[in-house]
Parts: structure tokens; C-alpha cells; sequence
């Protein structure tokens, strides 16, 4: 009895050590990829087999086909992705999974040879660990103490199949155990087994790696494995299914391919295999199968599936939309949707490509209501309050969003990505109310019936193009966070102070010139105020992009050194500035009429 306990104790630490290994390794190389995993995955999967390549890629790199499912289906309820792009993502997941199979059945490798002792995971296992700790502990860079975390990682997860596999070297004497082994042969148990074992632990790799520990036992059957691993595959379609609660009905469907394709590649695998069996029986079955032998398995089983499934995939979403069927009720796509957190380079870049959505936003309001003081229109102005409002739900939307990654392990440049988008957010917002106030002064001249003369008309048409340039400069280097375009932007904010500083000036000589009116005057300070004020926003999102989000210096300690020459940045800027001064340059005022 107290050898059993103690081998039991020793299986739980191997297996603790195996998901934790699993874990680090799959979130580095997670945090390795960065936010390219949702770039490729909604750029590149416009078709199934395209869907397939991408979905196998993917989860071979964060290694774990749960994590790229869940992903899949928080991706079509955020409208990234459609249901039929996700089908082939799905798939591709399920082959992808495999590589860990491979990996681990390195525990069986067998031989003399320097080569087969230096993979040995008894060798190899430490001196990965050694290489990933002296990255880790004595490196500098993000990316190579990302490479001793997945090393690291590595070295835990195959230690703890080792501390697993030697556990239950015991049982090999154990005639309960080698009953227990051959009634898994029967393939509704093995297969209900499988599953029930994948739906606990949340992991078909893991799973799959407690299998092939098993075999060192030496009581597993092909008989016993080939069931077994067939009930895994349906058994980590748990993950997404719990994933999909809540979601909208394209998630839910997505969820549903899932097990589906795993369903029926099962069923189909069992009648075609077992009804064979049943005429010309299949002698291996009998035979003790190793670790290798399940990757093996694994692997067949999964490519062929696929192989058979993927021409039908458009099978595979009609069960889905049958099971999920349409109903009149309409339904709004998430934008952030939660369930992208559990891989934050994602939800990162998720989260930034929503916050250029708002930049646009507020760009394309003030766009339009600067129209609307030289031609009125009821529905522009409409359609300036909506955008107006459309960034008020951004900004709540991301600001929740993004506090909740700030509590998460992110990489360097993830989080600097995070603080930028943090810091940046209520500029952008304040932009549109701008773009308010701009339409609401264009609805009182309208009413008014103000109109400008052709000389205020034309200075007015100049700022508003340095406006709209400075917009434009600002929301690209904003979507690509491009230091050099944001760079351009604080000269070119300058430019529209000096430019709304002399509108100032000639509107008072013409005011003393009596050749406009007071009233005139009240809604072009409207109009100045706020083009300055966004060209300012403006200026605060590109500096938060050169300097906050590197830790260099405060916004106005780098502002103030910029334009008193302390920084050696501050000629360019000189040479910018004036080249955009002369770019904007208002004509001259008649001599007789300054």
C-alpha cells in the first residue's frame, strides 16, 4: 500500500511538471510569434485549404489545438473571420496537434548510438535546461529569454513524462492493471475513456502524452490505443465548446465544426476499421505498442480525416447551422471579444487594430464637418454625431479591454503597444467631439445664413487641408505605429497653430477694416478652436508613439527639448516645419487693405 501511494505521489508531480512544461513552452512560443498569429490567421485563411495550412501552422508553434480553436471561435464572433474561413483553421489545428506526440515519443527512442543518447530525453532534457536558464537569467533581449522559456519549458515537459513513465514501471506486474488495459480494447469504451481523460485536462496533447507514458508499461495494445486516441480527438473539442457559451450564432456553429469533424472522422474510422476487422482481423492489434507508435497513430488518423473531410467541409456547416439554427432575433459582433485573452499577443493586436477603427472614425468625422462650412448637409452632420458616438463605444469597449491585459504576462513590445493604446485613446475620442463642434458651427452659420468672403473662404480652405493632412499622418503611423510618420506630426501641428494664430490676426484687421461682422467672429473661434485643439490630440497620440511607449522621456519634457534644440531630432524638425510652413502658406493681403 505505501509503495502505491508513493508511486502515486510520483505520477501527480510528473504529471504536474508535464502541463506545466506544456504550458511555459506553448505561451512563449505564443509570446514569440506575437500578434502575427492573428494577422496570418485573418489575412491568409480566405479559403479552406489556405485555412487548413494556417491552422496546422499556427498550433504547431503555440502547440495546443484547444488554444487555436478557442481562438477560431472568438475570431468569427469578432467578425474576423466566417464561419467557412474557420473550418479549414480547425482542421488544420487538429494536424497540428500532433507535433507534440512526436515530440514526446522521443522517450522511447532505444540504442547505443551517440545520437540516440544525445536525444534521449534523460540527456537532452538537461541540457536544453541549461542552455534556456543561462538565456533566461544572463540575457538582455525579449526574444532569446523567450527561447530559454520555451527550452525551459521543454526540459519540464519531458522530465515529467520521464517522472510519469518511471511511476508506473510497477504496474507492469500488476494483472488488474493489464485487465483494465484490455478492456479499453472494446472501442465504445476506449473511446468514452479518451474523451472523458482530454475533457478533464483540457488537452488532447497531454492527454495523448499520458497515453504514450503508459506504454512503458508495456500493456498497451494497438487493440487498446488505436480506441483510446480516437476519444481524445473528441474529447478536446470541450475547450471550444465551453468557449462558445455565450458567443453569437457563427461562433457557436464554428464550435460545433469542431465536433463534428472529430465525430465523424471517429465514427467513420471505426466503421471502416473495425468493419474490416471483422473479415480479415487485424493481428497487430494484439501487439504492445510504444510511443512512437501513438504519435504515429495520432498523426493517421488526424491527416486522414482530414484528408477525407475537408472536399466536405461544406457538410460539416450545414450540420452546424442545423444545429445551430438562424432565428429572427439579430445579433451584434463582438468587437474585443473576451476569449481572444487567453492568448494576449492576439487580444493586443486585436485591441490595436479597434483603435485605428476609432482614429478613422474621428478622422472621417472631422473630414466631414469640415465640409459642411462651406456646403451644408443635414445628413453629413448626421452622419458626424454617429461616427462622433461610434467613438464613445470604442473607447469604453477598449479601455475595459485593455486594463484587463494590463494584468497579463505580455512581451516588451506587446506592452509597449498596450501603453500606447492606453495613453492614446481619449485623444482620439476627443478628436471626433471636435468634429462636433465644427458641425455644430456649420449649423449656425446655416441658420444664420453666415457666409465668409471669398478671402476668409480661402484661408479657411488651406487650414482645413493642413488639418485633414495632419489627420491622415497621424492615423497611419497610428495603424502601423510607424516612428517615422509619427515624427512628421508635431512639425506639421506647429504649422496649424501659426496657420490659426494668423486667421486670428486677419480676421481682427478686417473686423477694424470693417469688412466682416462680430458675428462672423464667434463662429470662426468655434472653427479655430477646434482645429488647433485637434491638431493637438494629434500631436499627444504621436508623441505617445516616439517616446512614452519606449519609456524615454514625459510627453511635455520631450516636446519642450524638442523645440529649444536640446534633442538631436530638433534640426530635422526645424527643416520639417519649415517646409510645411511654406506648403501651407497663406497669399498675401491686398497693400491697401492690411
Amino acid at each position: 500500500m505505501t509503495t502505491y501511494l508513493f508511486k502515486l505521489v510520483s505520477l501527480l508531480g510528473g504529471l504536474a511538471l508535464f502541463l506545466f512544461g506544456m504550458d511555459v513552452m506553448g505561451k512563449s512560443l505564443e509570446r514569440t510569434a506575437g500578434g502575427k498569429l492573428q494577422t496570418i490567421l485573418a489575412k491568409m485563411s480566405s479559403s479552406v485549404p489556405k485555412g487548413f495550412l494556417l491552422g496546422l501552422a499556427v498550433t504547431a508553434v503555440i502547440q495546443s489545438s484547444s488554444a487555436t480553436t478557442v481562438m477560431a471561435v472568438g475570431f468569427v464572433n469578432s467578425g474576423i473571420l466566417t464561419l467557412k474561413q474557420a473550418v479549414g483553421v480547425i482542421m488544420g489545428s487538429n494536424v497540428g496537434t500532433t507535433v507534440t506526440a512526436w515530440i514526446l515519443s522521443l522517450s522511447g527512442l532505444q540504442g547505443d548510438s551517440f545520437l540516440v543518447q544525445l536525444f534521449k530525453p534523460s540527456t537532452l532534457a538537461p541540457l536544453l535546461g541549461a542552455a534556456g536558464i543561462v538565456l533566461y537569467m544572463f540575457t538582455k533581449s525579449e526574444k532569446k529569454k523567450n527561447i530559454g522559456c520555451i527550452l525551459l519549458g521543454f526540459m519540464a515537459l519531458m522530465t515529467g513524462m520521464e517522472l510519469m513513465s518511471g511511476s508506473m514501471q510497477f504496474l507492469k506486474n500488476e494483472a488488474w492493471f493489464a485487465k483494465l488495459m484490455v478492456s479499453f480494447s472494446n472501442p465504445l469504451l476506449g473511446i468514452l475513456v479518451g474523451a472523458a481523460l482530454t475533457a478533464v485536462i483540457q488537452s488532447s496533447s497531454a492527454s495523448v502524452g499520458i497515453l504514450q507514458s503508459l506504454c512503458s508499461t508495456g500493456a498497451v495494445t494497438f487493440g487498446c490505443a488505436i480506441p483510446i486516441i480516437l476519444g481524445q480527438n473528441i474529447g478536446t473539442c470541450v475547450t471550444a465548446m465551453m468557449g462558445s457559451i455565450g458567443a453569437n450564432k457563427n461562433a457557436r456553429r464554428t464550435a460545433m465544426v469542431h465536433l463534428y469533424f472529430n465525430i465523424l472522422g471517429s465514427l467513420i474510422f471505426v466503421v471502416l476499421f473495425y468493419g474490416i476487422g471483422l473479415f480479415f482481423p487485424w493481428k497487430f492489434l494484439e501487439q504492445t505498442c510504444s510511443g512512437l507508435s501513438i504519435a504515429v497513430i495520432h498523426t493517421a488518423f488526424n491527416i486522414g480525416a482530414t484528408a477525407l473531410l475537408l472536399p466536405l467541409n461544406g457538410v460539416l456547416v450545414k450540420l452546424a447551422t442545423l444545429s445551430v439554427p438562424d432565428d429572427k432575433k439579430e445579433e451584434k459582433t463582438e468587437l474585443l471579444d473576451e476569449r481572444l485573452l487567453g492568448t494576449p499577443a492576439v487580444a493586443i493586436q486585436r485591441a490595436h487594430d479597434i483603435a485605428v477603427r476609432m482614429a478613422e472614425a474621428s478622422a472621417k468625422a472631422m473630414s466631414l464637418a469640415m465640409e459642411l462650412t462651406h456646403r451644408f448637409d443635414a445628413q453629413a452632420l448626421a452622419q458626424v454625431l454617429e461616427l462622433e458616438d461610434t467613438t464613445d463605444r470604442y473607447e469604453d469597449a477598449l479601455g475595459t479591454y485593455l486594463v484587463k491585459l494590463s494584468g497579463m504576462n505580455l512581451s516588451v513590445s506587446d506592452n509597449r503597444i498596450l501603453n500606447t493604446l492606453l495613453y492614446t485613446l481619449s485623444d482620439i475620442e476627443r478628436i471626433a467631439d471636435h468634429a462636433v463642434s465644427v458641425g455644430q458651427a456649420a449649423l449656425e452659420m446655416e441658420e444664420k445664413k453666415i457666409t465668409f468672403s471669398d478671402r476668409a473662404k480661402a484661408e479657411l480652405k488651406i487650414l482645413e487641408r493642413a488639418v485633414a493632412d495632419i489627420l491622415s499622418r497621424t492615423v497611419d503611423a497610428y495603424r502601423h505605429l510607424d516612428l517615422e510618420l509619427a515624427a512628421m506630426v508635431e512639425p506639421q501641428e506647429q504649422v496649424v497653430d501659426a496657420l490659426v494664430r494668423e486667421v486670428k490676426s486677419r480676421h481682427i484687421r478686417r473686423l477694424r477694416d470693417g469688412l466682416c461682422s462680430v458675428e462672423y467672429g464667434f463662429v470662426l473661434e468655434d472653427l479655430l478652436t477646434a482645429f488647433e485643439r485637434s491638431a493637438d490630440h494629434c500631436s499627444n497620440v504621436a508623441v505617445e508613439i516616439l517616446q512614452v511607449s519606449e519609456g524615454k522621456l514625459e510627453a511635455h519634457e520631450y516636446l519642450n527639448s524638442l523645440k529649444s534644440g536640446e534633442l538631436r531630432e530638433s534640426a530635422v524638425f526645424a527643416e520639417r516645419f519649415a517646409r510645411y510652413k511654406a506648403q501651407y502658406a497663406f497669399p498675401d493681403e491686398p497693400a491697401d487693405k492690411p
